[in-house]
């Protein structure tokens, strides 16, 4: 039996066993609190301003601007919100000012986490442990924790919660806007008890990479996104995927080439305008996945 054919034959046989269908059902309406979601935006927009614009941008949504700072050697910055009355922190970390670079630079070995057990980006997991000894001293026992982050800030946002949910820390929820991946099909497994917002534009590359193989669905080192991914739709639209299904939208990127207008929808800018849209009335429908199989497998 020839390669080719044993691959076709392990990709029918995992999409039978994951019952895998080209239109993803709407779950339940209301599902999605686009108030709560826009407010973590506005926090994680705001990790790419000055400290003095966060301070103020922090402050006049009700909390104390706890801590701000900038890593040199590996440009990320990021700050630290405390509210006081709710208990609660907030954790924004800035992604990449630089996609175009990132997009090429981005180091995708993943390595063995010790403290969390897991595989591991390995340049995000760097970044998210420098953030994590820097801000520990400043956790206050019993609160409730946010993370949030956009781009490249939106992995470290998760892999800052996996480290604080490690150490027992309250993680209320994490928050993250056009986040690439930052482990393997284990290791979201692994972290599924955490409360993961992932919201996306469906032509923002991003949240792709590393591009998604569906020939390497039985491989357990590739690439997999964890929790619920938001993929912000036209006007007051919405739809929700998880698992495999949010996995296959990589598929249509395979199938045309890439553009700038993919590097324009993963700007902050336009998820905050998408979000906005959608916090006085939002539709959720259902998601086509727009999978051909006989194109995975070079047939015309």
């Amino acid at each position: 039996m020839s390669l080719h054919l044993l691959k076709i034959i392990n990709i029918l046989i995992a999409m039978m066993l994951l019952s895998i269908s080209s239109v993803s059902p709407a779950k339940e309406a209301g599902s999605v609190n686009f108030t709560l979601l826009q407010k973590q935006a506005i926090f994680a927009s705001a990790a790419y301003q000055s400290e003095d614009q966060v301070r103020a941008l922090v402050e006049s949504a009700n909390y104390t601007f706890t801590f701000y700072q900038t890593i040199p050697d590996i440009h990320i910055a990021f700050f630290l919100a405390t509210n006081e009355l709710t208990q609660t922190q907030v954790i924004s970390i800035r992604g990449t000012s630089n996609i175009e670079n990132a997009m090429v630079d981005v180091y995708l070995q993943l390595v063995d986490d010790k403290k969390t057990g897991l595989r591991l980006h390995h340049g995000f997991s760097l970044a998210a442990r420098k953030v994590y000894a820097t801000l520990k001293p400043l956790l206050k026992p019993g609160y409730k924790i946010n993370t949030t982050g956009h781009s490249l800030g939106g992995a470290v946002a998760l892999i800052l919660a996996m480290y604080l949910d490690a150490d027992k820390f309250n993680i209320e929820q994490v928050t993250t806007f056009g986040q690439p991946k930052v482990t393997n099909i284990a290791g979201a497994g692994k972290i599924q008890h955490l409360n993961i917002i992932r919201v996306v534009t469906p032509f923002d590359l991003v949240p792709l990479v590393p591009l998604f193989d569906p020939l390497d669905i039985t491989n357990i080192d590739v690439y997999w996104h964890a929790g619920t991914e938001v993929i912000l739709l036209a006007d007051t639209q919405y739809a929700i995927l998880e698992g495999l299904d949010s996995m296959l939208r990589a598929s249509r990127f395979t199938q045309r080439p890439l553009n700038q207008e993919n590097l324009k929808h993963h700007q902050m800018a336009l998820y905050l305008e998408m979000l906005k849209a959608k916090t006085k009335s939002a539709k959720l429908i259902p998601y086509r996945n727009n999978l051909n199989l006989f194109n995975l497998f070079g047939s015309e």
